[in-house]
């Protein structure tokens, strides 16, 4: 770098230029990863047929590994739909009881309301509505409240985008999806309020068992998804600050994404940056808050900070955007629910990717995971493993990469209690039914999923064990 005087030379200024373009793409993406995330989903929605409210996508017979969908679970029964409320405004949502927990998401993958059990209709069903940003006359509080409009009485939330992702969940029953799958084909309904009097049949397009992608980009077209977005929300729906380094580097709404060749070959190195440090702060993290049972384990929360808004100290530190990052590299599904304290129900998760001598998992080796007795998980427990690149369920010759303790009544017990899982390219003499593959050449990631999560868990009485190298 060159001055005179403290002013800078030409080239210095070309160089300080081209360097605050890489930092903005870099920030840029660390910033708008959640938003491109949904982005990726409602895309993918689209590629499948579902192109209005009132048609869905559903995993009717659970969560396959074909599909590529960040750390979905192979548990539960998935139904997704995509509410446009600019095109439609207030859109209802009618669910029948005894659905699983549900959520719905804006486009920056932020929390709008809670349906089913740790929603507004506490499990026995209701009628939901989602009123646009631009809706006025009604403003209720984040997370819904009940009240009255055109005369009928719903569990209200108000977005603030236009896009917006209801995604449900329904429990096995006996193992199978049998029940679920019937609520979800009788009991869920989608359509505007104002085709309230004649809603149009509700669609459900299979999802299981097919090849498709709702994972968003990790290269140029990174920026193309965001700049999408953009187009379709209102301006403010992301902050100032964000909205004006992504502007710097050209995305902006209402004009054309057309960086000259100079600003596209930074912004694709950008990319690679901020992978690589999504991918740090994700399989790595710094935080020692994140560690679960201190930095001598394994273990780690996706959660860290146990605030659905990453808010720091309540905020006065600000948004721990670290934790952020890693949450949404990771998963989808933004609610209060994942974060709380709820004894029995909801769900609780262990995220891991290193044995214990703290070295990443080897595909080609075998690894013994102990789970002392008493595992505590009021209803099921399960264990899923995942591919570091795609973050997706890791593709083996099973369609589900996991175990699970309702599903597969076959698991091995034993005499304490306790209950082995190996990972391992083929199973040990005899573990075949506590075994989950791997695949050599490759790494893999997992989690541990509590559902219905007891106490013992949340004061840490009962911790799985370290995967130990066998």
């Amino acid at each position: 770098l060159e001055f005179f005087d403290g002013m800078p030379s030409a080239p210095t200024v070309a160089a300080m230029y081209e360097a605050l373009d890489l930092v903005r793409g870099i920030d840029t993406f660390l910033d708008l990863v959640p938003m491109a995330s949904l982005e990726a989903i409602r895309a993918g929605s689209v590629s499948l047929g579902a192109t209005s409210c009132n048609q869905g996508f559903y995993m009717d017979t659970l969560l396959d590994s074909d599909p590529l969908f960040l750390t979905g679970n192979t548990d539960t029964v998935y139904a997704s739909v995509f509410m446009d409320l600019e095109r439609d405004g207030p859109t209802v949502i009618e669910l029948p009881a005894k659905l699983g927990p549900g959520t719905v998401n804006d486009a920056y993958f932020r929390f709008v309301i809670d349906t089913g059990s740790v929603g507004l209709d506490r499990g026995n069903g209701g009628r939901y509505l989602i009123l646009p940003p631009t809706y006025e006359g009604l403003s209720p509080p984040e997370g819904g409240m009940e009240a009255a409009v055109k005369g009928e009485t719903y569990f209200v939330a108000k977005s603030r985008t236009f896009m917006n992702w209801l995604i449900l969940r329904g429990f096995l029953v006996d193992g199978k999806t049998d029940f679920s799958k019937k609520l979800m084909d009788e009991g869920v309904k989608v359509y505007p309020l104002a085709q309230k009097a004649n809603p149009p049949r509700m669609e459900w397009i299979r999802g299981s068992f097919k090849s498709w992608n709702t994972v968003h980009a990790n290269d140029f077209s990174f920026y193309e998804e965001i700049w999408q977005v953009l187009q379709k929300e209102p301006v403010d729906f992301i902050d100032p600050e964000a909205r004006g380094r992504a502007a710097a580097i050209g995305l902006r709404k209402g004009a054309p994404f057309q960086p000259d060749d100079k600003l596209k070959a930074t912004l694709v190195e950008a990319v690679q940056v901020a992978n690589a440090m999504a991918r740090s702060i994700a399989f790595r993290p710094r935080d020692a808050e994140a560690y679960l049972y201190g930095k001598g384990s394994g273990w780690y929360t996706p959660f860290i900070g146990g605030s659905y808004q990453w808010l720091w100290e309540g905020g006065r530190l600000g948004r721990n955007q670290d934790a952020r990052l890693l949450f949404f590299y990771l998963a989808t599904v933004n609610t209060p629910a994942m974060t709380l304290k709820m004894v029995g129900k909801g769900s609780q998760y262990g995220l891991n990717c290193t044995d214990s001598e703290g070295k990443y998992f080897d595909g080609a080796a075998c690894y013994k995971l102990t789970l002392p007795k008493n595992i505590p998980a009021a209803d099921f427990w399960s264990i899923v493993i995942y591919d570091p690149q795609t973050r997706s369920e890791l593709q083996t010759s099973f369609a589900f990469p996991s175990k699970n303790s309702k599903r597969d009544t076959d698991i091995a017990f034993n005499e304490d209690g306790s209950v082995d899982i190996y990972v391992a390219p083929k199973p040990p003499a005899g573990r075949e039914a506590n075994w989950i593959e791997s695949v050599p050449g490759k790494s893999w990631f997992t989690l541990l999923r509590l559902y219905g999560p007891l106490d013992s868990w949340f004061d840490k009485t009962w911790r799985p064990g370290e995967f130990v190298k066998v």
